[in-house]
């Protein structure tokens, strides 16, 4: 049986690749979404030779692409695409409507918000863990060295935000509901949804430098656009050095390190940084030998699990992530890991399970054994698979 998994370096990929080629299933990598220097129409025609030469079962890759999916209608090839991320504006292209199509989205707002443009073939999924890869990387070692760690990007290098000419005191505005916001709750956006009407879409979009248009979309895309493109990347921006820089001022005794490629400038000196690490290589390492994982999920990400949880429980980790409403559908906090509401809760929670080693390391290897047990990326390749065939 024959696939072709079009590449284009997702961090996911590797693991993705390693599911499939445990399944009994030949591989054929297509590795022109990685290159800069051909366009969509000579990665057409070489990925249509491909198709002629191996004819797969289907073709793959993580995150949906409209001219992947529009090739495989008119060759009749099934198409199977994984999304990672949240929001992904591709899948409002008009070609998400393809019957060829299977599509499995993490998120079960974003499945929700679109799943009535191809009904039966447009599926609600959760992310895996990679727990065979971290196993073998890490074995049984465990050495902490460090109390509290986040991995991950601050989101100013990816805030269109910051760059929207608008009026100050309308910028002003927006930053005071996005703060509302993050007192609000813990996750998702329903406060700024809320308060950001018709016309404050229409003011962030002509001020924008470019906005993603709505001309090949199932829907006029102005405000989804607004809230994920504009708004969720400043709150992450907001919420994530906040958090950071409360608990490294306010918990005694224990340090706070910051894994990170983004700008830090508006990090407390309390916060040892440390650069990027290496997804693959390093930070698993960073993930088992961390007291305390946090995660701090995007907002655009509303109600699903970002795939930063299933990677540290894969390393057994010991994990605090905000309470996102798919949480429980699959783990049980205090059992599994543990979550938080607000920001007393938090610091809470972190100073006494820095107190608490026990039950830290008997939360982190319950964790592992669930996501080992239930909830792997082989697993979830598998699944894949009887759905888009049954």
């Amino acid at each position: 049986m024959n696939i072709i998994f079009y590449r284009y370096n997702s961090i996911c990929e590797p693991d993705y690749l390693d599911a499939f080629r445990k399944l009994g299933i030949n591989v054929i990598e297509d590795k022109d979404g990685m290159r800069k220097d051909i366009d969509i129409s000579e990665k057409l025609t070489k990925l249509g030779n491909m198709i002629s030469d191996y004819r797969p079962l289907f073709i793959f890759s993580i995150n949906f692409f409209p001219f992947l999916s529009i090739l495989c209608e008119k060759l009749g090839i099934i198409y199977v695409a994984e999304s990672v991320d949240c929001p992904v504006f591709e899948i409002f292209h008009t070609s998400i409507r393809n019957k060829v199509n299977r599509v499995f989205l993490f998120d079960r707002q974003q499945y929700l918000s679109v799943q009535s443009e191809n009904p039966g073939y447009i599926f609600h999924l959760p992310l895996g863990a990679p727990c065979e890869r971290t196993q073998a990387l890490l074995g049984d070692d465990y050495k902490p060295e460090y109390d509290i760690s986040f991995i991950g990007s601050l989101y100013k290098e990816k805030d269109l935000f910051f760059d929207l000419k608008l009026p100050k005191a309308e910028k002003e505005r927006f930053v005071r509901i996005m703060k509302e916001q993050i007192a609000e709750s813990g996750s998702g956006m329903k406060y700024s949804e809320e308060r950001i009407d018709e016309k404050a879409v229409s003011l962030i979009k002509n001020a924008a430098k470019e906005f993603y248009p709505s001309d090949s979309s199932v829907k006029n895309m102005d405000r989804f656009v607004a809230l994920n493109d504009y708004i969720a990347p400043h709150i992450a921006f907001l919420e994530r050095v906040d958090i950071l820089n409360d608990i490294a001022d306010s918990v005694e005794n224990a340090k706070v390190h910051l894994f990170t490629r983004s700008d830090t400038s508006d990090i407390s000196r309390k916060v040892k940084l440390h650069g990027g690490v290496k997804s693959l290589e390093e930070m698993p390492f960073v993930f088992r030998n961390s007291k305390i994982n946090l995660n701090i999920s995007l907002r655009s990400i509303q109600t699903g699990i970002p795939q930063r949880v299933w990677d540290v429980l894969a390393c057994r980790g010991f994990l605090i992530t905000n309470d996102q409403e798919e949480i429980k559908d699959y783990f049980t906090p205090g059992v599994h890991l543990e979550t938080y509401s607000s920001r007393d809760e938090l610091k809470e929670k972190v100073r006494y399970y820095l107190e608490h080693e026990d039950e830290r390391l008997r939360i982190a290897q319950a964790g592992f054994d669930e996501v080992q047990r239930g909830h792997t990326v082989l697993l979830r390749a598998a699944e894949m698979i009887k759905r888009a065939f049954s």
